[in-house]
């Protein structure tokens, strides 16, 4: 059986042998996977940490949203894509997660434009958080997006937690170009999504800007009108993906929740977590400056696998265990290590890390190429045998 590295799975860059039928029943799936002696270890885990101080984290997915034609994937096209999110976002509910969050790339065989999956998923589910992770802002007309965000949060019931940001590195050469987009004069394409950031958050407080016509086809309100529809309180829930402290302190001051990934900037030369987790304290100091009224949310993601079985050793039980550094963009960034280990020692090794530890929201990066079923096993097996322990749940 084929091996996967953990920058694969970190990627969700990964195929399975064979196909996956679509979800069924996620108590079945718990049933299907978790066999052997592992799964009897979580009850003596607990007893040894039942005293341990309780830090109560929302846990939820990232999905890249690959496919591939290869017969060993169980994404094979896009169709196959947007619908197993669906699938695994209402397993992921039943099995007790938080949130759904997906990937926005451009011009790549993975998920583009979010809003028709975001809002189906919040057709589909009922508690679920429903979120992007992240929206590169270069690509997007804040206009349109707003009215677009809004229709999917108020499908959703008010779930919708958008992360945003200037974007990863491009498939294409300047790709936003082909959008219409280009930077202002003496602006650079980063400056700009932070500009189209700046008017989409202007837009989502609901305030008049645009004079009616004096013949409209409709009856107009008194006064400027806005766009429609309008979700109150979205604005509040719109996440900033940083990969350094300034754009962390950036979105502290806008106002923004802050998403942080399994990659950042190096820029202090020590260990991943440690970087991610000044950033975040750096973060929540300038969000206290800025004197918001409101407290923020920050997650961080992770690629983290409990090994419970022959299947799960098979892919993840020879992985990456150490922060990886390279250069990304003309920026020496540090890629953070990834976690695969039997839940015993996989709680010991998450109890390490800084920046988990300062986050109120973790995110764990699925292959989701390996199918529905999975997944869900995957999530299930953080749920059960290792958040509890953790004082997660």
């Amino acid at each position: 059986m084929y091996r996967f590295s953990m920058r694969e799975a970190a990627s969700g860059n990964t195929a399975f042998p064979e196909r996956t039928p679509r979800c069924g029943d996620a108590l079945a799936r718990r049933a299907t996977y978790l066999w052997g002696g592992a799964s009897q270890r979580p009850n003596r885990i607990l007893a040894r940490h039942q005293r341990q101080e309780r830090h109560m984290k929302k846990i939820g997915f990232l999905s890249f949203g690959h496919w591939s034609a290869s017969t060993q994937s169980a994404t094979r096209s896009a169709s196959d894509v947007l619908l197993q999110s669906i699938d695994l976002a209402v397993a992921a509910e039943e099995l007790g997660a938080d949130g759904a969050y997906f990937r926005v790339h451009h011009f790549a065989q993975q998920l583009a434009s979010p809003f028709p999956l975001l809002a189906v998923v919040g057709a589909k589910t009922g508690r679920i958080e429903i979120g992007t992770g992240v929206i590169d802002m270069r690509y997007e007309n804040p206009f349109y997006m707003a009215e677009d965000a809004g229709s999917a949060d108020l499908i959703s019931g008010g779930r919708l937690q958008l992360g945003i940001s200037r974007g990863s590195p491009e498939q294409v050469i300047e790709g936003w170009r082909h959008f219409g987009y280009a930077p202002a004069e003496g602006e650079t394409d980063a400056d700009m999504g932070r500009r189209h950031a700046e008017v989409f958050l202007d837009l989502l407080k609901g305030e008049g800007f645009a004079q009616p016509s004096p013949r409209p086809m409709f009856p107009n309100p008194p006064g400027l009108l806005r766009l429609e529809p309008h979700s109150a309180g979205l604005r509040r829930r719109i996440w900033w993906g940083s990969a350094s402290n300034a754009t962390a302190l950036w979105a502290a001051r806008q106002g923004m929740n802050l998403q942080s990934s399994t990659l950042k900037a190096d820029e202090t030369g020590e260990p991943f977590h440690v970087q991610q987790a000044r950033q975040i304290r750096l973060y929540r100091e300038a969000w206290k400056e800025a004197g918001h009224q409101w407290e923020p949310r920050v997650s961080v993601s992770r690629s983290i696998f409990a090994l419970m079985n022959d299947t799960d050793h098979a892919y993840f039980g020879r992985g990456d265990s150490s922060d990886q550094v390279g250069i990304i963009d003309n920026m020496r960034a540090v890629f953070g290590r990834s976690y695969a280990a039997e839940p015993e020692r996989l709680i010991e090794e998450l109890r390490a890390d800084e920046a988990i530890a300062e986050a109120d929201t973790l995110l764990l990066t699925v292959p989701n190429q390996l199918g529905v079923d999975y997944n869900a096993h995957v999530l299930d097996a953080i749920l059960t045998h290792v958040a509890p322990a953790l004082g997660w749940r």
